[in-house]
């Protein structure tokens, strides 16, 4: 196959590529592309077309992959152009066609490139003039804070794109020339061996003419590029690392002073450095770069379907980062690896050239290319700062695109200099025969070490990407201020939230514009469960905790809901259905009703949650109102679980347990219930004073003495009153969906006499102090006090509790269900059933009258915790007793006497009810 039929066959493949983006595009854009969406990818395909043909006649052994190569690069930026631009893609086109125009021009008439050689003088005052021409006063045109283009009659052109072009064919001629002169250093100082100033001066000129260029221009970019593209050149043709160490002290000498006195620099290395301390202002454009590198992740949110259109100036200065978003990594890599295949097929057409001259301006043109790619891409991507430089080939605007296609030209005409025989590099040091001025073999190193360098600057940049857009993604899009995060949750179909008897909690509802809004159609129903989901304040509760599940991307059902979100095809959310159930729910907090407070409701065999409520309460449809109106937040707060409470009498299960388990006591003990004793130098009580007199433990739990459980807690001691405590799930967190706050027993080293006797008794005492490191224990929030009561509703094992029954995509196939574990290992079966004996008592004989259930026998605890505003009132039951179902744990904040128990009776009423036991 023929170099010519290479290239044919190539442009091929990349027209199936092309055709495929443009295709992806119409699916989504359509109609409000019209025409346009043909007449782009014609021009492409017939420009190139007649490229092609016109190298068959005029540059038959000409480089077959560079063509394609570009063919592929600009098409797919007229295809991202239009997508973000529309009639813009059409004047872009246009703008192809003229640049291949100029392509075929050079290719015609500029056959013998070493011709460029014989006029040093012309080019280099071309390229003095085309950077310089800009500051001139009436023609010269500033925009976004540069001053690097010509206006005429409103049509303006940047002829620094041009001049870089001028700047490399003198170099070449230049170097060619003066090769041997610049490799020589005459000057010894030491073991060292330095260049005269004839020999340096060059590189303080161009040095000091990119510092004029970025000082009066504020162009960093054009500055950075030409001095970069001197000193790889300088490399190339004598190897001399001097010159590298050199330029990098004269680069930071340039650094320090531009950005000392100019603040658009001291601006640009503020942004690089932390965008998002002005992610409103000046890190705007930057942030949402980053925001959309993040969206892309590794293949994509779909051509059409990103945000990038939020980024100013995306046509140009960051198209890049609009295929990264749309195309994903994958995308990306790709376009950078066609640079890479560009750069590789430069360097190669350099080492075959035939003399000096083609050699150099071959691998001008290459470094050229290569390094602004890199310097675009590296600052859209974050790794360097940005320097406003267009993506060669890819960003909307004539004079690139057209000198881009200038210097293309050129390559291809250096390519097709050399007969195939002469093409060929020969590694060996005999190959002075042919060109033995040249130094064939070092300049074919260097020419190696070209190709090294520019795959390691490309592998940097893939890394760089993969960092931002793979392992950073999930934080960056999480961040606050990420407003891509909030418009692209809203094109999505949440899953809906229901309970176990079907009852939609949350769902999502269609609007006009093609997006979604939430909807909470019982309004405060299982409100601190469910959660809200806010555009501005976010998420809370399931919808915060289940937001990869109810969004689609986690938990699948099937290979193609995994594929359709890898892809970014996207799909309708997961459904979840809860533990709750709608009427438990409605019963539970129907019992907090004009009080602060919480109630669990748990299934002890299994640690399903069958309500879990928490008052004050909110309507979850107007929660912006908690957060910008006069309604208090601790409305949200979710007293079931965050918040710690005194559990009074309720904690005298655990201190009963510990002392039946380690056999200090038994249920006949006989204790002395007097209304006040003295135990270490303090007073304990009964509530209200009352005197039991002489009373069994059992008895004493009925009547829910203090006094005889300070003495019992005495005898169990600390530590033994701790572990037990430590059984139940004190001092030990775990896993749960919602914010759990640790229930808390101080340290037994910390614990005096006095303290231990009313810790037995379930009333915190003592404050944290530098004599007492731990907090004051218990403290226990009411889901602690639930798995309390189902440790003895289910034989002394804990149950990890769950509010997750079980979760369904789209089409209604499962793909999770919960399934129950053992959590702890509380007391052992025979303590449990003994304790369970005696919490019958106290509902049948004792405080826990008001929570009888007739038909059913209840077990359970009242609590009374003391405070200096009103006390708060507990409740623990389990029901039936000798095969619970059913574990209730109620609190209510500032009561009356016996008002948990009395509310807790109507909750056991309903569960029992619900699980068909009434």
């Amino acid at each position: 196959m023929t170099r010519r039929n290479t290239e044919l066959l190539l442009l091929f493949v990349g027209t199936l590529i092309v055709a495929l983006l443009y295709y992806m595009l119409g699916v989504v854009q359509a109609e409000s592309l019209g025409y346009t969406l043909y007449v782009c990818p014609v021009l492409g395909v017939v420009a190139f077309l007649a490229a092609h043909v016109v190298l068959r006649k005029c540059a038959p052994n000409a480089d077959p992959a560079l063509l394609p190569i570009v063919y592929v690069l600009s098409n797919v930026g007229i295809v991202f152009i239009m997508r973000l631009a529309g009639s813009a893609a059409l004047t872009q086109s246009i703008w192809l066609v003229l640049g291949v125009a100029a392509f075929i021009a050079v290719v015609v008439f500029a056959k013998d490139v070493n011709r460029f050689a014989e006029y040093p003088f012309v080019l280099a005052l071309c390229t003095l003039l085309l950077f310089l021409s800009p500051l001139l006063p009436v023609v010269g045109h500033e925009s976004y804070g540069s001053r690097i283009w010509l206006s005429f009659a409103g049509h303006t052109v940047q002829p620094g794109e041009f001049a870089k072009i001028a700047f490399v064919l003198f170099l070449a001629g230049y170097l060619a020339k003066n090769r041997e002169m610049l490799s020589v250093f005459t000057w010894q100082l030491g073991p060292f061996r330095l260049p005269d100033a004839r020999t340096i001066l060059p590189l303080i000129i161009i040095w000091g003419f990119s510092f004029v260029i970025a000082a009066l221009e504020k162009d960093l970019g054009s500055a950075l590029l030409l001095f970069l593209i001197f000193l790889a050149m300088l490399f190339i043709a004598t190897g001399k690392k001097f010159y590298l160490v050199v330029a990098g002290i004269l680069a930071a000498v340039a650094g320090v002073l531009l950005y000392s006195l100019f603040g658009h620099v001291q601006v640009r290395v503020a942004t690089w450095l932390d965008p998002f301390a002005d992610a409103a202002g000046k890190g705007y454009q930057l942030t949402q770069t980053i925001y959309s590198l993040a969206d892309g992740g590794l293949f994509g949110v779909g051509i059409g379907k990103g945000l990038s259109y939020l980024i100013p100036v995306a046509t140009s200065d960051f198209i890049f980062a609009v295929i990264s978003e749309e195309t994903g990594l994958l995308g990306a890599a790709a376009i950078l690896l066609l640079y890479l295949c560009f750069a590789m097929r430069g360097f190669v057409i350099s080492s075959r050239a035939k003399n000096d001259v083609s050699a150099f301006i071959a691998a001008g043109l290459t470094v050229s290319i290569a390094l602004q790619a890199f310097i675009i891409v590296g600052g859209v991507t974050r790794l360097i700062p940005l320097t406003g430089l267009t993506l060669p080939f890819m960003s909307q605007g004539g004079s690139s695109l057209v000198a881009s296609f200038i210097l293309l030209g050129l390559l291809v005409a250096c390519s097709n200099q050399a007969s195939e025989s002469e093409a060929e590099l020969q590694v060996t040091t005999k190959i002075s025969s042919v060109n033995s001025n040249l130094g064939r073999y070092s300049l074919g190193q260097r020419f190696t070490g070209g190709m090294v360098m520019f795959s390691l600057m490309i592998a940097v940049l893939i890394g760089n990407l993969t960092w931002t857009m793979v392992v950073q993604a999930e934080d960056i899009q999480n961040m606050p201020s990420n407003g891509h995060t909030i418009a692209n949750a809203a094109r999505v179909q949440r899953g809906s939230i229901s309970t176990s008897d079907g009852v939609i909690l949350a769902q999502s509802v269609a609007d006009e514009d093609g997006t979604y809004s939430r909807s909470y159609p019982m309004g405060s129903l299982a409100a601190h469960v469910v959660g809200y989901y806010s555009s501005t304040y976010g998420t809370s509760g399931i919808e915060n905790v289940y937001n990869d599940e109810l969004t689609g991307t986690r938990s699948f059902a099937s290979w193609t809901d995994a594929l359709a979100a890898l892809t970014g095809a996207g799909t309708s959310g997961n459904d979840i259905t809860l533990t709750i159930n709608s009427r438990v729910q409605q019963a539970a907090e129907q019992a907090l009703s004009g009080y602060s407070g919480a109630c669990v409701v748990i299934d002890p065999r299994t640690g399903a949650i069958l309500a879990m409520a928490s008052s004050p309460t909110y309507n979850i449809e107007q929660v912006e109102e908690y957060f910008t109106g006069n309604n208090s937040n601790s409305a949200l707060y979710n007293r079931a679980t965050q918040a710690l409470y005194a559990p009074g009498s309720t904690f005298k299960i655990v201190t009963l347990a510990g002392a039946l388990e380690h056999n200090v006591a038994s249920e006949t003990s006989v204790y002395d219930a007097s209304g006040t004793i003295e135990i270490g130098n303090g007073k304990v009580s009964n509530f209200n004073d009352t005197d039991y007199g002489e009373i069994t433990l059992a008895r004493a739990t009925e009547v829910s003495s203090n006094t005889a459980y300070a003495q019992l807690g005495i005898d169990l001691g600390a530590q033994a009153l701790v572990k037990t405590a430590e059984h139940f799930g004190f001092d030990k967190s775990f896993d749960f969906c919602l914010p759990v706050s640790q229930s808390i027993m101080a340290s037994p080293s910390d614990m005096t006499e006095w303290e231990l006797a009313w810790a037995a008794a379930g009333e915190p005492v003592g404050t944290k102090s530098a004599s007492h490191q731990s907090e004051a224990g218990p403290q226990a929030s009411v889901l602690q006090m639930a798995l309390v009561g189902c440790a003895i509703a289910n034989n002394g094992t804990i149950m990890k509790p769950y509010l997750v029954d079980s979760i369904y995509n789209a089409q209604g196939v499962r793909s999770f269900t919960a399934q129950a574990s053992a959590l702890y290992n509380a007391v052992s079966s025979s303590t449990a059933s003994r304790v369970r004996d005696v919490l019958i008592g106290v509902v049948n004989n004792g405080t826990g009258y008001p929570a009888a259930v007739r038909g059913v026998q209840v077990a359970g605890k009242t609590g009374t915790a003391e405070r200096s505003d009103g006390n708060d009132y507990w409740f623990v039951g389990m029901a039936p007793a000798d095969n619970a179902s059913v574990v209730v744990a109620l609190v209510i904040e500032q009561g009356e006497s016996n008002i948990a128990a009395n509310r807790a009776k109507n909750v056991f009423q309903t569960a029992l009810e619900v699980q068909g036991l009434l």
